[in-house]
């Protein structure tokens, strides 16, 4: 990809990119970038498939404040951009207040539901890949103490952490779990040293498996596990990689297909609510040549086992967003 003049102007710090002037789909990460190895690179990686296997070409915008949304949203628009996909809640004033001024754009939101005619809402029940992740980290805990380290407190993440702490007490219902977030605002998914410092907090309370749900913050999560020689739980993107021995498992978000899909869509993008769960290959936890070694047979078959309860209706994850309480744990 080449770097483009920004549709936002030379003083804007925001860019551009695009592999050409005429491409149609766009996307716009949410505050942590692209690169962040969670949220937005699923985002990025599934922009990248469609790009791949059809030979079209996409715009993208990394933000660099929130003051940015809008401006974005309206440029893209007026260059003829269609249909836009923008990762994160964070969008959803934004989007309500801006798709009724472009009827003939299709737009696509990911994690928040806007009530617009010409929006596609693509929500996830996190809460039942959390449940699987748990479930594995209280079969795996020796100390029956865990953690979860969650990125900006709002009730979407803490819908990761409700569902981890179930599926963690559906395996020990003696276990501790230690629930903290990293901040109350934005910043909140870019501070992997804060993310390491409650990390390293958490281990000296007794966890010795840490699920991180923060974006960035949690690349400095899963650094500090593997330097503690404790385990972690990536999240979003498989990130059993980035430390093979270490992460136990990673809850996938299949972002990336939400994205393909709505670029697949095209300007014919189907609008309205698309909920992705567990069934629907939504969400699920990550097995692969690093993690192998430490999820035992007799582990992986109580997880299977359990994602085809959440899947038949046998086994009920709550949902922290449906009455912002967690049964489970205490945040």
């Amino acid at each position: 990809m080449t770097l483009m003049k920004s549709l936002l102007g030379a003083s804007a710090l925001m860019a551009l990119t695009t592999v050409s002037a005429l491409a149609e789909p766009a996307i716009i990460y949410d505050v942590g970038g692209k690169n962040d190895k969670s949220f937005n690179e699923a985002a990025f990686n599934g922009a990248t498939k469609w790009a791949t296997e059809t030979g079209g070409t996409f715009k993208e915008l990394e933000m660099q404040n929130e003051a940015q949304r809008e401006q974005a949203l309206r440029q893209l628009a007026e260059s003829g951009a269609n249909p836009i996909v923008m990762t994160g809640f964070a969008f959803g004033d934004t989007l309500n207040a801006v798709a009724a001024d472009y009827p003939e754009t299709k737009f696509a939101i990911i994690d928040m539901v806007v009530d617009q005619p010409n929006v596609k809402s693509v929500v996830f029940t996190e809460e039942q890949g959390s449940y699987l992740v748990g479930l594995m980290a209280g079969l795996a805990s020796k100390t029956g103490t865990v953690g979860f380290i969650g990125g900006m407190d709002i009730p979407l993440i803490r819908k990761f952490g409700c569902g981890y702490a179930q599926g963690v007490m559906a395996a020990n219902p003696a276990a501790k779990v230690v629930l903290n977030m990293t901040g109350t605002d934005g910043s909140a998914w870019n501070n992997p040293v804060k993310g390491a410092e409650i990390a390293k907090s958490q281990q000296s309370q007794g966890a010795d498996v840490i699920y991180a749900a923060a974006g960035a913050t949690g690349v400095g999560v899963l650094q500090a596990a593997a330097d503690l020689k404790i385990l972690s739980i990536g999240v979003d993107s498989n990130q059993n990689y980035m430390h093979p021995g270490s992460v136990l498992t990673s809850m996938l978000k299949r972002v990336d297909n939400a994205v393909y899909e709505a670029f697949k869509e095209g300007a014919d993008l189907k609008t309205g609510i698309n909920v992705m769960d567990l069934a629907a290959g939504g969400v699920d936890y990550a097995m692969d040549e690093n993690n192998a070694p430490l999820v035992t047979d007799d582990m992986k078959a109580k997880v299977e086992a359990a994602k085809a309860g959440i899947i038949d209706g046998s086994i009920k994850v709550h949902d922290y967003m449906s009455d912002n309480t967690c049964p489970a744990a205490t945040f």
